[in-house]
């Protein structure tokens, strides 16, 4: 049974890296367009961030792999292996954790198409996408990155992964309050009528307006 949340994990790396691989080709090498706007024109703290959410990525893949694959070699002290949960039903839901984060993020590149970027363009931000997914997410990316990482840790369970997974959500929360100012001051009043729609994260006001429609 611990080969099949390995296999798992493994497939799920492999998926993750294909598409993200595979858009930003598409984009920077058939629609000459330049995906990778992190850290440019950046500052300070806002800069800081987007650097450790980038390594903290990176450093997190490898040490995914290097767990799911029982490998020796290690980037972290071993204490941070300790083992923190270790139950078959928590493992299954890390599972679905993944499973659904991984939903969030198809639907969430198949609105974006080639408006996708690592970060906002602000010299070339485009339309203000609405559609799709984003009618009751915000952020769909940002909540399949935590749905990773939360289900990572649930499958593993141990703390290295429980640090990285409240590490990518303080981060990435930053960044989101950081981006909304820029998305204000970017589209205006369309902007927060969009955000009185969807939520940052989840379904919940989606969720709360049909049954407000019911009543």
């Amino acid at each position: 049974m611990s080969k099949f949340f390995d296999y798992f994990q493994i497939a799920g790396l492999t998926f993750f890296i294909s598409v993200f691989t595979g858009i930003t080709s598409y984009l920077f090498l058939i629609k000459r367009i330049n995906p990778f706007t992190i850290i440019i024109g950046k500052k300070g703290m806002r800069l800081i961030v987007e650097i450790f959410i980038f390594v903290g990525i990176v450093l997190w893949i490898i040490e995914v792999f290097l767990h799911a694959l029982h490998l020796n070699l290690r980037i972290f002290p071993s204490f941070l292996d300790i083992q923190l949960i270790n139950s078959t039903p928590l493992k299954f839901t890390g599972i679905i954790f993944v499973t659904t984060g991984f939903v969030v993020y198809t639907l969430g590149l198949a609105v974006f198409r080639s408006s996708w970027r690592m970060a906002i363009d602000e010299k070339n931000p485009g339309k203000l996408i609405t559609k799709g997914i984003f009618s009751c997410i915000r952020n769909p990316i940002f909540t399949f990155f935590n749905f990773y990482f939360i289900g990572t840790f649930l499958i593993n369970g141990s703390l290295i992964f429980l640090l990285f997974a409240i590490f990518i959500a303080v981060n990435l929360h930053y960044q989101i309050l950081h981006e909304e100012k820029t998305l204000l001051k970017i589209y205006g009043q369309a902007y927060q009528d969009y955000c009185a729609k969807a939520s940052r994260y989840f379904i919940s006001k989606l969720v709360s307006s049909k049954n407000n429609r019911k009543s």
